[in-house]
């Protein structure tokens, strides 16, 4: 997900226990999707994708997605609470709400510069399920990106392909560490952080955030450790090797295919929050 407007203008111009205690197109037939191992897929998982109630528009990036093998990652359960951070057009909080089922609790999170400076079918999605009696366990919050709070501590978050959207002009003022501390405070000891992005070139930071949308993966890891997360596990299920890093996410070449971080990080059951300053 990512702003529009923003896109627009830069295309014109151009990611344990023991642990918890502690530049030119290419067409697109060139850029294979990424190999990855089976994964097997929790029958909860399996019924929640299958659930008739998706927009059929949603369902048809399921092949990109691959909800089953990255919720399978997650290891959400029956009864979680649950926060979709930037949730968007709600792809994925449709599918925490059918997996979390009636005990459970899920906080579709809209960030108020989001809703401020990007195209309102951005969050039309999210903000449908508001009002869908189907989706009845789902909350949706909206406040300044850098006070997310939800009102109760959360088993799990989860940010897919927005955390490089936190460095963009769009986002206004957000501090990426403030905004991380405020993950983890959400989050239950032990509670799981997820994160899916758009891996950027080796050693680029967040030079690419803006013009390609994409992160370099050590950025995110350094961010979110540095706030007393610990790095638990990363699946390679959306990792593309023939994607170059050089193009933009939307660039029809790569559109659905690139390669893509998911990072799975642990709040340790004894520890406090500490913003260690990056340097």
């Amino acid at each position: 997900m990512s702003c529009e407007k923003i896109c627009a203008k830069a295309l014109s111009a151009l990611l344990g226990f023991c642990a918890a205690f502690g530049c030119c197109a290419v067409p697109a037939a060139a850029v294979p999707a990424a190999a990855a191992p089976a994964v097997v897929v929790p029958a909860a998982v399996t019924a929640a994708i299958a659930d008739p109630a998706r927009p059929p528009e949603q369902v048809a990036r399921d092949a990109e997605r691959r909800p089953g093998e990255v919720l399978a990652f997650a290891g959400i359960r029956r009864g979680d609470r649950v926060a979709d951070f930037m949730s968007g057009g709600g792809y994925f909080t449709r599918l925490f709400s059918a997996l979390v089922g009636d005990e459970g609790r899920v906080y579709a999170f809209l960030p108020e510069e989001q809703l401020e400076n990007c195209a309102p079918a951005e969050t039309a999605g999210t903000r449908a399920i508001a009002g869908n009696a189907h989706y009845h366990n789902v909350k949706v919050l909206k406040a300044p990106v850098n006070h997310f709070s939800a009102p109760e501590p959360l088993d799990l978050i989860w940010t897919s392909l927005d955390f490089h959207d936190l460095y963009d002009s769009f986002m206004g003022s957000a501090n990426v560490p403030q905004v991380v501390g405020t993950l983890f405070k959400a989050l239950k000891p032990g509670g799981v952080l997820v994160i899916v992005d758009h891996v950027a070139q080796p050693g680029s930071k967040v030079r690419d955030t803006e013009s390609l949308h994409r992160i370099d993966p050590e950025v995110i890891i350094r961010t979110v450790t540095a706030a007393g997360f610990v790095l638990e596990a990363e699946s390679n299920v959306l990792r593309n090797a023939a994607d170059s890093h050089e193009l933009a996410v939307f660039d029809p070449a790569i559109r659905g295919r690139t390669d893509q971080v998911v990072l799975k990080f642990r709040k340790p059951l004894r520890a406090a929050a500490q913003l260690q300053p990056l340097s």
